[in-house]
């Protein structure tokens, strides 16, 4: 049962919508599938009991479960995973079982399981260092998914597709080309059937009518936004002093790097640090930050509301 990943704030709609989504990291990889749910609702009482007797009544062994309580929201949210071992329930079943238990509680939830295999597309311009960080750590099952495409509006990286028999599309982007080109982008997605886009520094902002269409995109920046936007922003760190550099993946939105952080990371640097040192420092960051945040989003840790999350790591 396959749908589409929503990030709209839970507290401002109360559709119901689910999706099929990831297979585990090999080494804690269960014999028998599991099943997630992710559920965010208005606080009440009675909440874990309801959700967790669900899953008891109907068979299963809940194998993790977390919570979290935003009293400033008042909103209840949770994380669940049962194994489908003994389940009474077929998987097609589940989903709406479990709507009719959600709707009087004007739950927003998501349901995964863990056999699914996701597909991923990585976006690049011309640096490297994070694109080939993720395809490493997809062939070494860190991140166990598939990488079918890759779109870039430079073609200098296309030759690492290649090498990794990943099918390269070189899509360049201009001011007057912008809508035409974004139509291609979402074709190819469609066309894939990708789950979820990475912008492994892809030097491109997305419209806010591609983002409409195709939420689900993870970003990577450095950290010194506010303060240094724009080009050079690791001279102008230097010549500042800063202490720290940082990296910070979230998901994109409308708003410019402004979308719900998923991971962040910071390493402090000195006087006797020059502006390569912290562009490298920078650089391993980025390709850190940025896989914790994919394989936190691919193993359906990350529940968003609002313009927050909550990350059940």
């Amino acid at each position: 049962m396959v749908g589409k990943i929503s990030i709209a704030p839970v507290e401002k709609s109360l559709e119901i919508r689910y999706i099929s989504f990831f297979i585990p990291h090999p080494s804690s990889f269960m014999i028998n599938p599991t099943a997630t749910l992710l559920v965010s609702c208005p606080d009440q009482k009675g909440l874990v009991a309801k959700i967790a007797n669900f899953i008891y009544a109907n068979g299963g062994n809940i194998i993790h479960a977390d919570q979290h309580m935003d009293f400033a929201a008042g909103l209840f949210l949770t994380r669940i995973e049962w194994q489908l071992d003994g389940f009474n329930l077929p998987r097609e079943v589940i989903a709406p079982a479990f709507g009719a238990i959600a709707k009087p509680l004007q739950a927003n939830w998501h349901l995964h399981f863990s056999d699914t295999i996701p597909r991923i597309a990585i976006w690049v311009t011309k640096q490297d260092h994070c694109l080939l960080d993720l395809l490493w750590r997809q062939k070494a099952k860190e991140i166990p998914a598939e990488i079918s495409l890759m779109i870039g509006n430079h073609p200098n990286l296309k030759s690492i597709a290649q090498q990794f028999g990943i099918d390269f599309h070189h899509i360049p982007i201009t001011k007057e080309t912008k809508f035409e080109q974004e139509a291609k982008q979402l074709e190819l997605l469609k066309q894939y059937k990708i789950d979820l886009v990475v912008l492994a520094k892809y030097m491109q902002i997305l419209s806010s009518n591609f983002i409409a269409q195709f939420p689900h995109i993870i970003n990577i920046h450095h950290s010194f936004l506010p303060a240094f936007p724009g080009a050079s922003p690791y001279q102008r760190a230097h010549e500042r002093g800063v202490k720290i550099i940082g990296a910070t993946a979230h998901y994109a939105t409308a708003d410019l790097d402004e979308g719900p952080i998923i991971e962040q990371d910071v390493v402090r640097v000195s006087h006797r640090d020059d502006v390569a040192d912290l562009i490298r420092k920078g650089k391993d960051l980025e390709r850190v930050v940025l896989a914790r945040a994919v394989r936190l989003h691919l193993q359906n840790r990350v529940l968003v509301y609002g313009n927050r999350t909550v990350v059940f790591a």
